[in-house]
């Protein structure tokens, strides 16, 4: 049986006594974490347990050969937490300036003196360490007991995320060493090193689990998990190299301070170091940008702070960033591969976008294998009048071509090789219809400018795979058909599901449920009830207005005012229909361009979609489904007919919709703005900068009663 040494002082220990010690103190911690975590009835009170582990931490840095596997600096104690709560940090988290070449820092020198009048002759320290690629947390530690770890948020308030923080072996949950300040806040960065990155990827690979893309953003997803459960299971670090709030400071200088964390039980970075002169500074960046593939961890450039902590005092901020650091950035790293193919993506909103696959090459200690082409005119060089453009690259499959990461982030292509161009290769043809539908790709023209927009579009919005889902919710939105019972989460349910597949669909799904198998009510989450209740309401828009329907095909360019310009000019949907369908019509299409508010853009979209035989497919089959009502007739003689209003803060005697359809009937114009072309602003409680701009530009004003004298209807 082991000997009780508890009673001998930490320095008085031998080895064989430390050992001894260390296993004793990891079963003794071990039982007072379970009764208190687990069974929430401690044995002993918060400093008997603060004292058993800083008799542990002492011992461990004393003899850091014997540290333990079951170490209690090791812990993981976590609790589930339902979500982050806030917290405000003391002194914010600022961010820092960047320097990109020598003269940068030279300049950063330079400024420095003159601010503080400081002669070439006296000496201004600075020390140099990396900036670690991680994610930055704040340590707040009471009479020496870690009580808050926060994330650095927008710099003002971060992310609760303490329970998690003290799974990380790197972060004591008590301070060691002596007279340690009562608030004491340490700051730096918390990483996942390569080699911990790549285990967590082969184990994810063999539990047949998506890998993870780089060690950076896999640390910060780990560090801010709801389970702690889950953050105990990945390998995190953690390097100290600031302070927030202190009630005393132990040292006077940066590199001293830095110290004095390692005497509490922190890890530093063992590259940091303090130089006298620019010159020295700059050799240590330039050895720390060499060895930076042999490191075991991510970095993005070099952190110079002035030493003296006086000097820094009177240095202060400027802006958000203070005047005594900034962050040498390395240049982004190049590496030179094989274009193997361009692919064609299509995006939610229709945009076609290439994406260059490539022969995997690591750039930056990371593995790229794809890299946006941005759109047609970079994969081309040219723009479409023929021009030759300075960013674009005359791309063609089998080229030798430098990739970047940009940011070390992004994977973008640089330049290409073209004495290593395979003979023979023809430039790459850019599709003029939709790889996914088959519908036409086109480019729009600015009306205004002439510029022909620089990203290419499907225009087959209503039957396109890729834009299926976002354009179903956007046919049920609040605008469009506002069907009750049929939010995002249903129209993705049921897109999955088979149920719909376009707008149509919707209109039949009572009747083919009827027939189906497999019924709505017996869906999770429905019921015989909620069933029925969204047939009524699918029901209930069958006759809704007109322009909520054109609006709800989601055409380019046709907001929800465009498509009430449509009804009005229109009328109903019949004569709608044979305008859009005769648009290659000369004067059908000038027609159209006579409509207030209807430019080439617009009448280019419209004629674009109902060319597209797979829309009218759609668009025919909902007709036969639904019978959109007609324009109301629009008041010509009531006081506000003609006028542009503005409604604003809270009616109380009408819905802001129900105020926007009124002076619609009355013959007014709703805006949403203030200007001067604004004839009347409606204003209810609460009313704020809408209002005072309108008494600014001395446009006039009302109120809800008012507007109902002004309307004639008191």
């Amino acid at each position: 049986m082991s000997e009780d040494h508890s009673s001998i002082a930490v320095e008085k220990l031998n080895a064989e006594e430390a050992a001894q010690e260390l296993e004793r103190l990891a079963k003794e911690i071990a039982r007072h974490d379970e009764a208190y975590h687990a069974n929430d009835a401690p044995e002993i009170s918060d400093a008997a347990y603060d004292a058993l582990r800083r008799r542990n931490l002492g011992i461990e840095q004393r003899f850091p050969d014997l540290i333990r596997e079951d170490s209690p600096s090791k812990r993981v104690g976590y609790v589930a937490l339902d979500k982050f709560e806030k917290v405000t940090h003391a002194i914010p988290m600022l961010s820092l300036e960047n320097a990109f070449n020598d003269e940068d820092v030279y300049d950063f020198a330079k400024r420095m003196r003159k601010f503080l009048n400081l002669p070439e002759s006296e000496k201004m320290p600075l020390t140099a360490e990396p900036k670690i690629d991680g994610l930055s947390l704040s340590l707040r530690y009471e009479q020496g007991k870690l009580v808050t770890a926060a994330t650095r948020g927008d710099g003002a308030t971060g992310e609760n995320v303490t329970e998690n923080a003290k799974t990380i072996s790197d972060i004591p949950t008590v301070l060691a060493g002596d007279d340690i300040p009562d608030v004491v806040e340490i700051r730096g960065e918390v990483y996942m090193s390569h080699a911990a990155f790549q285990d967590l990827n082969r184990r994810m690979e063999l539990e047949g689990k998506p890998t993870y893309v780089n060690p950076r953003n896999t640390a910060a997803g780990s560090l801010r998990q709801l389970d702690s459960a889950i953050t105990a299971t990945r390998p995190l670090n953690f390097f100290a190299y600031a302070w927030g709030e202190m009630s005393a400071m132990p040292a006077i200088t940066q590199m001293g301070m830095v110290e004095w964390m390692k005497a509490c039980g922190f890890r530093i970075n063992p590259l940091m170091q303090s130089f006298e002169k620019i010159e020295e500074l700059l050799k240590h960046y330039r050895k720390i940008e060499k060895d930076r593939p042999e490191l075991e961890y991510d970095i993005d450039g070099v952190v110079y702070k002035v030493d003296d902590l006086g000097l820094q005092a009177r240095l202060g901020l400027k802006s958000r960033v203070p005047r005594w650091a900034i962050a040498h950035k390395f240049p982004a790293e190049k590496a030179w591969t094989i274009l193997r193919d361009i692919e064609i993506q299509v995006g939610r909103t229709g945009a076609l976008t290439p994406v260059a696959r490539l022969e995997p090459v690591t750039v930056g200690g990371v593995v790229v294998t794809n890299a946006t082409l941005h759109n047609e005119d970079y994969v081309k060089g040219v723009g479409s009048k023929g021009e030759i453009l300075r960013d674009g690259k005359d791309l063609r499959i089998g080229d030798h071509v430098m990739l970047q990461r940009a940011g070390d982030v992004i994977p973008q292509i640089l330049d290409v090789d073209l004495e290593k161009r395979p003979k023979g290769v023809e430039p790459f043809e850019f599709p003029t219809s939709c790889p996914k539908c088959g519908s036409h790709a086109v480019r729009d023209v600015n009306e205004k400018t002439g510029k022909t927009d620089s990203v290419k579009r499907c225009t087959g919005g209503l039957i396109c795979p890729a834009q299926a889902v976002e354009q179903l919710k956007h046919f049920v939105s609040r605008g469009a058909l506002d069907i009750d019972g049929l939010g995002d989460k249903q129209v993705e349910a049921f897109y999955e599901a088979g149920r719909i597949a376009d707008a149509a669909d919707i209109f039949t799904l009572r009747e083919r449920d009827a027939r189906s198998l497999k019924k709505l009510k017996d869906m999770e989450g429905w019921g015989a009830t909620s069933a029925a209740k969204l047939f009524d309401a699918i029901d209930a828009v069958r006759e809704a207005d007109l322009y909520r329907y054109i609006f709800g095909l989601g055409i380019r360019h046709v907001g929800e005012q465009t498509a009430k310009d449509l009804v009005k000019t229109y009328g109903d949907v019949e004569t709608f229909q044979t305008a859009m369908l005769n648009l290659s019509d000369r004067q059908v299409y000038d027609d159209l361009l006579s409509v207030d508010g209807i430019g080439t853009t617009v009448a280019e979209a419209l004629k674009e979609f109902f060319s597209e035989p797979r829309n009218l497919d759609v668009w025919n089959r909902l007709l036969a489904q639904v019978n959109p009502k007609p324009a109301e007739e629009v008041a010509t003689d009531s006081p506000v007919a003609g006028k542009t209003v503005v409604f604003t803060g809270s009616l109380e005697q009408m819905t802001r919709d129900e105020a926007k359809a009124m002076a619609e009937r009355l013959g007014a114009k709703v805006s949403g703005s203030v200007s001067k072309k604004t004839d009347l602003v409606v204003a209810g409680p609460g009313a704020g900068s809408k209002l005072k701009k309108a008494e600014e530009l001395g446009v006039e004003t009302t109120d809800e009663d008012g507007w109902f004298v002004l309307i004639g209807r008191e």
